[in-house]
Protein backbone atom coordinates (compact mmCIF):
# COMPACT_ATOMS: atom_id res chain seq x y z
CA UNK A 1 0.00 0.00 0.00
CA UNK A 2 2.79 2.44 0.94
CA UNK A 3 4.25 2.27 -2.56
CA UNK A 4 1.09 3.48 -4.27
CA UNK A 5 0.43 7.11 -5.07
CA UNK A 6 -2.27 9.46 -3.88
CA UNK A 7 -2.29 12.16 -6.54
CA UNK A 8 1.33 13.37 -6.39
CA UNK A 9 2.25 11.79 -3.06
CA UNK A 10 2.62 8.32 -1.61
CA UNK A 11 -0.43 7.05 0.27
CA UNK A 12 1.79 6.73 3.36
CA UNK A 13 4.98 8.56 4.27
CA UNK A 14 8.34 6.84 3.89
CA UNK A 15 9.54 8.58 7.02
CA UNK A 16 8.22 10.97 9.64
CA UNK A 17 10.02 13.73 11.47
CA UNK A 18 8.79 13.45 15.04
CA UNK A 19 9.77 16.08 17.57
CA UNK A 20 9.04 14.23 20.78
CA UNK A 21 9.58 17.16 23.17
CA UNK A 22 10.32 20.87 23.31
CA UNK A 23 12.34 20.28 26.46
CA UNK A 24 16.06 20.86 25.96
CA UNK A 25 19.06 21.40 28.21
CA UNK A 26 20.65 23.72 25.63
CA UNK A 27 19.43 26.94 24.01
CA UNK A 28 21.06 26.90 20.58
CA UNK A 29 20.63 30.28 18.91
CA UNK A 30 19.51 28.73 15.60
CA UNK A 31 17.10 26.14 17.06
CA UNK A 32 14.41 25.36 14.48
CA UNK A 33 11.73 24.79 17.14
CA UNK A 34 12.67 27.34 19.80
CA UNK A 35 13.25 24.55 22.32
CA UNK A 36 14.11 25.09 25.97
CA UNK A 37 12.08 24.51 29.14
CA UNK A 38 9.42 21.80 29.03
CA UNK A 39 6.01 23.01 27.88
CA UNK A 40 2.56 21.82 28.83
CA UNK A 41 0.49 19.74 26.47
CA UNK A 42 3.09 17.36 25.06
CA UNK A 43 1.93 13.88 24.09
CA UNK A 44 1.84 11.42 26.97
CA UNK A 45 3.59 8.05 26.90
CA UNK A 46 0.32 6.32 26.03
CA UNK A 47 -0.35 8.79 23.23
CA UNK A 48 3.16 8.33 21.87
CA UNK A 49 2.68 4.57 21.80
CA UNK A 50 -0.49 5.14 19.77
CA UNK A 51 1.48 7.31 17.34
CA UNK A 52 3.92 4.46 16.82
CA UNK A 53 1.08 1.94 16.41
CA UNK A 54 -0.68 4.05 13.79
CA UNK A 55 2.44 4.83 11.80
CA UNK A 56 3.56 1.22 11.95
CA UNK A 57 0.17 0.07 10.63
CA UNK A 58 0.68 2.43 7.67
CA UNK A 59 4.10 0.84 7.02
CA UNK A 60 6.05 4.03 7.72
CA UNK A 61 9.65 2.89 7.43
CA UNK A 62 11.56 5.36 9.58
CA UNK A 63 11.08 7.80 12.45
CA UNK A 64 13.43 10.79 12.37
CA UNK A 65 13.27 11.72 16.03
CA UNK A 66 14.28 15.09 17.37
CA UNK A 67 13.12 17.86 19.63
CA UNK A 68 14.12 19.66 21.77
CA UNK A 69 16.40 17.00 23.13
CA UNK A 70 14.81 13.52 22.90
CA UNK A 71 16.74 12.21 25.91
CA UNK A 72 15.06 14.81 28.12
CA UNK A 73 11.93 12.63 27.94
CA UNK A 74 12.14 10.05 30.75
CA UNK A 75 10.24 7.54 28.60
CA UNK A 76 12.20 8.13 25.39
CA UNK A 77 14.31 4.97 25.39
CA UNK A 78 11.19 2.88 26.06
CA UNK A 79 9.42 4.56 23.14
CA UNK A 80 12.44 3.85 20.96
CA UNK A 81 12.42 0.18 21.96
CA UNK A 82 8.72 -0.05 21.18
CA UNK A 83 9.28 1.37 17.70
CA UNK A 84 11.98 -1.22 17.11
CA UNK A 85 9.62 -4.02 18.15
CA UNK A 86 7.33 -2.73 15.40
CA UNK A 87 10.21 -2.99 12.94
CA UNK A 88 10.65 0.77 12.52
CA UNK A 89 14.05 2.38 12.01
CA UNK A 90 14.82 5.25 14.38
CA UNK A 91 17.16 8.05 13.35
CA UNK A 92 17.76 10.08 16.51
CA UNK A 93 18.95 13.69 16.33
CA UNK A 94 20.50 14.67 19.64
CA UNK A 95 22.73 17.37 21.06
CA UNK A 96 24.74 14.51 22.57
CA UNK A 97 25.27 16.06 25.97
CA UNK A 98 23.21 13.46 27.85
CA UNK A 99 24.68 10.32 26.28
CA UNK A 100 26.77 8.25 28.67
CA UNK A 101 27.89 4.61 28.58
CA UNK A 102 24.56 3.37 29.96
CA UNK A 103 22.54 5.18 27.30
CA UNK A 104 25.00 4.16 24.59
CA UNK A 105 24.38 0.53 25.56
CA UNK A 106 20.63 1.02 24.99
CA UNK A 107 21.36 2.63 21.62
CA UNK A 108 23.36 -0.35 20.42
CA UNK A 109 20.65 -1.73 18.12
CA UNK A 110 20.63 -2.47 14.37
CA UNK A 111 17.60 -0.20 13.80
CA UNK A 112 19.21 2.86 15.45
CA UNK A 113 21.03 5.67 13.66
CA UNK A 114 22.40 8.59 15.62
CA UNK A 115 22.97 12.18 14.52
CA UNK A 116 24.94 14.23 17.02
CA UNK A 117 24.97 17.99 16.52
CA UNK A 118 28.11 20.12 16.47
CA UNK A 119 28.44 23.56 14.95
CA UNK A 120 32.18 23.91 15.03
CA UNK A 121 35.37 21.88 15.24
CA UNK A 122 36.46 23.52 18.50
CA UNK A 123 34.79 25.06 21.57
CA UNK A 124 35.57 28.54 20.26
CA UNK A 125 33.34 28.05 17.21
CA UNK A 126 30.75 25.60 18.55
CA UNK A 127 29.94 26.92 22.01
CA UNK A 128 28.84 30.45 20.98
CA UNK A 129 26.01 28.75 19.06
CA UNK A 130 25.23 25.74 21.23
CA UNK A 131 26.26 26.83 24.72
CA UNK A 132 29.35 26.91 26.91
CA UNK A 133 30.82 23.47 27.57
CA UNK A 134 28.67 21.72 24.96
CA UNK A 135 31.61 20.86 22.66
CA UNK A 136 33.47 18.85 25.29
CA UNK A 137 30.27 17.07 26.34
CA UNK A 138 29.62 16.03 22.75
CA UNK A 139 33.12 14.60 22.38
CA UNK A 140 32.53 12.57 25.55
CA UNK A 141 29.32 11.22 24.01
CA UNK A 142 31.12 10.36 20.80
CA UNK A 143 33.65 8.39 22.85
CA UNK A 144 30.82 6.39 24.44
CA UNK A 145 29.21 5.68 21.08
CA UNK A 146 32.51 4.72 19.47
CA UNK A 147 33.20 2.20 22.25
CA UNK A 148 30.12 0.28 21.08
CA UNK A 149 30.77 0.81 17.35
CA UNK A 150 27.45 2.62 16.94
CA UNK A 151 27.01 4.32 13.58
CA UNK A 152 27.06 8.08 14.09
CA UNK A 153 26.78 11.14 11.89
CA UNK A 154 28.04 14.48 13.13
CA UNK A 155 25.53 17.04 11.95
CA UNK A 156 26.54 20.65 11.31
CA UNK A 157 24.24 23.50 10.34
CA UNK A 158 25.82 25.67 7.65
CA UNK A 159 26.32 29.18 9.03
CA UNK A 160 28.82 32.01 8.66
CA UNK A 161 30.78 30.40 11.49
CA UNK A 162 30.70 26.74 10.49
CA UNK A 163 31.47 27.37 6.80
CA UNK A 164 34.98 28.35 7.88
CA UNK A 165 35.59 24.93 9.42
CA UNK A 166 34.11 22.41 7.00
CA UNK A 167 37.41 20.62 6.37
CA UNK A 168 38.14 20.56 10.10
CA UNK A 169 34.67 19.11 10.72
CA UNK A 170 35.46 16.35 8.24
CA UNK A 171 38.68 15.59 10.06
CA UNK A 172 36.93 15.58 13.42
CA UNK A 173 34.25 13.18 12.19
CA UNK A 174 36.89 10.89 10.68
CA UNK A 175 38.78 10.79 13.98
CA UNK A 176 35.69 9.23 15.58
CA UNK A 177 34.89 6.96 12.66
CA UNK A 178 31.77 9.05 12.06
CA UNK A 179 30.08 10.34 8.97
CA UNK A 180 29.63 14.05 8.39
CA UNK A 181 26.25 15.60 7.62
CA UNK A 182 25.63 19.25 6.81
CA UNK A 183 22.19 20.78 7.14
CA UNK A 184 20.88 24.00 5.73
CA UNK A 185 20.03 26.82 8.10
CA UNK A 186 16.36 27.81 7.91
CA UNK A 187 14.79 30.86 9.58
CA UNK A 188 12.32 28.98 11.76
CA UNK A 189 12.04 28.87 15.54
CA UNK A 190 14.90 30.81 17.15
CA UNK A 191 16.52 30.81 13.73
CA UNK A 192 14.25 33.73 12.85
CA UNK A 193 16.16 35.91 15.30
CA UNK A 194 19.66 34.76 14.32
CA UNK A 195 19.04 34.49 10.56
CA UNK A 196 20.46 37.86 9.58
CA UNK A 197 23.76 37.36 11.40
CA UNK A 198 24.28 33.62 10.84
CA UNK A 199 22.95 32.91 7.35
CA UNK A 200 25.65 32.59 4.70
CA UNK A 201 25.83 35.12 1.87
CA UNK A 202 25.17 34.20 -1.74
CA UNK A 203 28.90 34.21 -2.43
CA UNK A 204 29.46 31.89 0.51
CA UNK A 205 26.67 29.60 -0.66
CA UNK A 206 28.24 29.47 -4.11
CA UNK A 207 31.60 28.62 -2.53
CA UNK A 208 29.93 25.91 -0.44
CA UNK A 209 28.24 24.47 -3.54
CA UNK A 210 31.62 23.95 -5.15
CA UNK A 211 33.02 22.39 -1.99
CA UNK A 212 30.00 20.11 -1.62
CA UNK A 213 30.24 18.81 -5.16
CA UNK A 214 33.85 17.74 -4.55
CA UNK A 215 32.96 15.86 -1.35
CA UNK A 216 30.51 13.10 -2.35
CA UNK A 217 30.81 11.45 1.05
CA UNK A 218 29.02 14.34 2.74
CA UNK A 219 25.39 13.64 3.61
CA UNK A 220 22.84 16.44 3.29
CA UNK A 221 19.41 14.80 3.10
CA UNK A 222 17.28 17.25 1.12
CA UNK A 223 18.97 20.31 2.62
CA UNK A 224 21.06 21.41 -0.35
CA UNK A 225 19.50 20.02 -3.50
CA UNK A 226 19.00 23.64 -4.56
CA UNK A 227 22.76 24.16 -4.81
CA UNK A 228 23.92 20.65 -5.73
CA UNK A 229 25.29 19.78 -9.13
CA UNK A 230 24.55 16.79 -11.32
CA UNK A 231 27.39 14.96 -9.61
CA UNK A 232 25.22 14.53 -6.53
CA UNK A 233 21.95 13.74 -8.29
CA UNK A 234 21.95 10.14 -7.07
CA UNK A 235 22.81 11.07 -3.46
CA UNK A 236 19.49 12.55 -2.41
CA UNK A 237 16.20 14.17 -3.34
CA UNK A 238 16.00 16.73 -6.13
CA UNK A 239 12.86 18.33 -4.75
CA UNK A 240 11.11 19.10 -1.48
CA UNK A 241 9.64 15.89 -0.05
CA UNK A 242 7.13 17.57 2.27
CA UNK A 243 3.65 15.96 2.03
CA UNK A 244 4.94 13.62 -0.70
CA UNK A 245 7.39 11.43 1.19
CA UNK A 246 7.39 12.88 4.67
CA UNK A 247 5.83 15.29 7.17
CA UNK A 248 6.28 16.39 10.77
CA UNK A 249 4.61 15.63 14.10
CA UNK A 250 5.15 18.22 16.82
CA UNK A 251 5.57 17.43 20.55
CA UNK A 252 1.90 18.18 21.25
CA UNK A 253 0.71 16.10 18.28
CA UNK A 254 0.30 18.81 15.65
CA UNK A 255 0.80 17.62 12.08
CA UNK A 256 2.69 19.82 9.61
CA UNK A 257 4.32 19.53 6.16
CA UNK A 258 7.82 19.72 7.63
CA UNK A 259 9.71 20.65 10.78
CA UNK A 260 10.48 24.11 9.39
CA UNK A 261 6.86 25.02 8.73
CA UNK A 262 5.31 24.49 12.15
CA UNK A 263 3.13 27.55 11.72
CA UNK A 264 -0.62 27.85 12.26
CA UNK A 265 -1.18 28.34 8.53
CA UNK A 266 0.31 24.92 7.83
CA UNK A 267 -1.23 22.87 10.63
CA UNK A 268 -2.98 19.98 8.91
CA UNK A 269 -4.49 18.49 12.04
CA UNK A 270 -3.90 16.98 15.46
CA UNK A 271 -2.90 13.42 16.26
CA UNK A 272 -5.12 13.47 19.34
CA UNK A 273 -8.23 14.33 17.36
CA UNK A 274 -7.70 13.16 13.79
CA UNK A 275 -6.83 10.06 11.86
CA UNK A 276 -3.30 10.48 10.60
CA UNK A 277 -4.02 8.35 7.54
CA UNK A 278 -7.07 10.47 6.77
CA UNK A 279 -5.07 13.66 7.09
CA UNK A 280 -2.22 12.35 4.97
CA UNK A 281 -4.59 11.58 2.12
CA UNK A 282 -7.22 14.29 2.45
CA UNK A 283 -5.73 17.28 4.26
CA UNK A 284 -6.19 20.50 2.24
CA UNK A 285 -2.82 21.69 3.57
CA UNK A 286 -1.00 18.57 2.38
CA UNK A 287 -2.79 18.48 -0.96
CA UNK A 288 -1.95 22.12 -1.60
CA UNK A 289 1.72 21.31 -1.03
CA UNK A 290 1.54 18.38 -3.44
CA UNK A 291 0.18 20.69 -6.10
CA UNK A 292 2.64 23.51 -5.37
CA UNK A 293 4.33 24.75 -8.54
CA UNK A 294 7.12 27.30 -8.86
CA UNK A 295 6.16 28.53 -12.32
CA UNK A 296 8.96 31.07 -12.53
CA UNK A 297 11.51 28.27 -12.12
CA UNK A 298 10.24 25.94 -14.83
CA UNK A 299 12.35 27.51 -17.58
CA UNK A 300 15.52 27.42 -15.47
CA UNK A 301 18.38 25.21 -16.68
CA UNK A 302 18.53 23.71 -13.16
CA UNK A 303 14.83 22.97 -12.73
CA UNK A 304 15.25 19.19 -12.92
CA UNK A 305 17.85 19.45 -10.13
CA UNK A 306 15.86 21.42 -7.56
CA UNK A 307 12.27 22.16 -8.74
CA UNK A 308 12.28 25.55 -7.06
CA UNK A 309 14.18 24.69 -3.90
CA UNK A 310 12.98 24.85 -0.28
CA UNK A 311 9.45 26.25 0.23
CA UNK A 312 10.14 26.84 3.92
CA UNK A 313 12.92 29.35 3.23
CA UNK A 314 10.82 31.06 0.58
CA UNK A 315 7.94 31.34 3.05
CA UNK A 316 9.95 32.57 6.01
CA UNK A 317 11.90 35.15 4.03
CA UNK A 318 9.07 36.41 1.80
CA UNK A 319 5.93 35.20 3.60
CA UNK A 320 4.47 33.29 0.67
CA UNK A 321 4.77 30.02 -1.22
CA UNK A 322 5.02 29.40 -4.93
CA UNK A 323 8.16 31.50 -5.30
CA UNK A 324 11.81 30.49 -5.84
CA UNK A 325 14.11 29.58 -3.01
CA UNK A 326 16.22 32.74 -2.53
CA UNK A 327 19.30 30.62 -1.82
CA UNK A 328 19.22 28.48 -4.96
CA UNK A 329 22.36 28.23 -7.05
CA UNK A 330 20.94 30.29 -9.91
CA UNK A 331 20.11 33.13 -7.53
CA UNK A 332 23.63 32.92 -6.10
CA UNK A 333 25.35 33.05 -9.48
CA UNK A 334 23.51 35.99 -11.10
CA UNK A 335 25.54 35.46 -14.26
CA UNK A 336 25.43 33.05 -17.18
CA UNK A 337 24.51 29.51 -16.13
CA UNK A 338 27.44 27.32 -15.25
CA UNK A 339 27.97 24.37 -17.55
CA UNK A 340 27.72 21.42 -15.21
CA UNK A 341 29.36 18.15 -16.05
CA UNK A 342 27.16 15.22 -16.97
Amino acid sequence: MANQYVETGLCAPVNITWEVTYNCNLSCIHCLSDSGPKRKGELTTRECLRVIDELSAMKVFQLNIGGGEPFMRPDFLDLMDYAHKKGMVTCISTNGTLIDRQIAKRLDHPLVYIQVSLDGAAPESNDPIRGKGSFDKVLAALDCLRERNIEVSINTVLTKLSILELDKMLDLAASYGSKCRISRFRPSGRGKESWSRLNVSKDEMLEFSGWLNTHPGISTGDSFFSVSGKERRTLGLNMCGACKLTCCISPEGGIYPCAFLQEDDFRAGDFREDSFLGLWINSPVFNSFRQLEIKSCESCYRFDLCHGGCPAIAYHTQRKLGIPDPGCLENCIKVKPLKETA
